[in-house]
């Protein structure tokens, strides 16, 4: 199928949901988009999910943040609060009051979404105000190693700073994916930009809007790929005292292979399973140690803000 004659009416009937973020930082707030120690301001974008206001965006667009403004596309300002958040999946939901009903983005199915497909990459790129590029996804599934839940559409319609938080649409209109970040060596778009695919953003969402928070596992340990050549694992490199871990007797250099049964592959794959799980939870984690494999019971605790497993 060839491109389409015009994006305009689809243009014309997703603009209205998309928003433009402008942060100022408190001084002192270790800063990625300005010099630290004064007040910075930075630039993202976001997309409207409910008729009040709710607004998707990036939680590193609105981490730190001392004020929150929103500009809708026509133009219309509007402060807004942090509803929720959560760094892993770096999502966040906004919240402004608006006097009228907002129009509401619709989610897509990213499980339906193919390489080769088109799609209208929408944000506020260095702070100029609403803009739309038009790409394919180029590949899925991609992992780049900036969190423990990285599974982005990477997408070649061209994506800059500031379109952190906003939307991706299929070409029926609907939200597939959040554009979240870009690899360049010039720090301006390449070709290579990432979104998380809506069906691992949707259920986060939901859970921010309802509970303001997503509340995660933690063994309170350190953790690095298994060496010496082995394909499976995640080997502990450092134990917090008195965290789950510690509480169980697990060790530094000991090796974690298994939770409940299933196969480790590495950190990222015991970050992502441990996580997943609620606080209090029972877990028997298979420990390799000289060889030998054997079955640990570990009771789980909530994340703490910012920290790792």
């Amino acid at each position: 199928m060839g491109a389409p004659a015009s994006l305009a009416p689809l243009v014309h009937a997703v603009a209205p949901v998309v928003v433009g973020i402008t942060v100022m930082q408190a001084p002192g707030t270790p800063e990625k988009h300005g010099p630290a120690g004064g007040v910075a301001e930075a630039a993202g974008s976001g997309f409207i999910v409910s008729r009040d206001g709710m607004i998707v965006t990036n939680d590193h667009v609105i981490a730190g943040a001392a004020r929150i403004m929103v500009t809708l596309n026509d133009g219309e300002q509007f402060p807004a609060k942090l509803a929720g958040a959560d760094d892993l999946t770096d999502i966040a939901v906004i919240k402004i009051t608006s006097p009228r009903p907002l129009p509401v983005a619709v989610w897509g199915n990213s499980a339906s979404a193919q390489v080769g497909d088109w799609v209208l990459a929408a944000g506020n790129p260095f702070a100029l105000g609403n803009s739309f590029t038009l790409g394919i996804i180029s590949a899925e599934g991609r992992d780049i190693g900036d969190g423990p839940f990285d599974h982005f559409l990477q997408l070649d319609a061209p994506i800059n700073p500031g379109n952190s938080g906003g939307p991706a649409f299929n070409m029926a209109g609907a939200v597939i994916g959040i554009n979240s970040a870009i690899v360049s060596p010039s720090g301006g778009s390449v070709g290579l930009g990432f979104a998380i695919p809506s069906n691992s953003a949707r259920p986060i969402v939901a859970a921010l809007i309802a509970h303001g928070e997503i509340a995660r596992g933690w063994l309170g340990i350190s953790v690095a790929d298994r060496g010496g050549g082995a394909q499976e694992g995640a080997r502990i490199t450092g134990v917090e005292p008195g965290g789950p871990a510690a509480r169980a007797g697990l060790n530094a250099g000991e090796v974690v292979v298994a939770v409940n049964g299933r196969t480790i592959g590495g950190a990222t794959a015991l970050t992502r399973a441990i996580a997943s799980m609620a606080p209090g939870t029972k877990v028997l984690l298979g420990i390799s140690e000289n060889q030998h494999i054997f079955g640990v019971p570990v009771i789980i605790a909530r994340r703490p803000v910012q920290l790792g497993e």
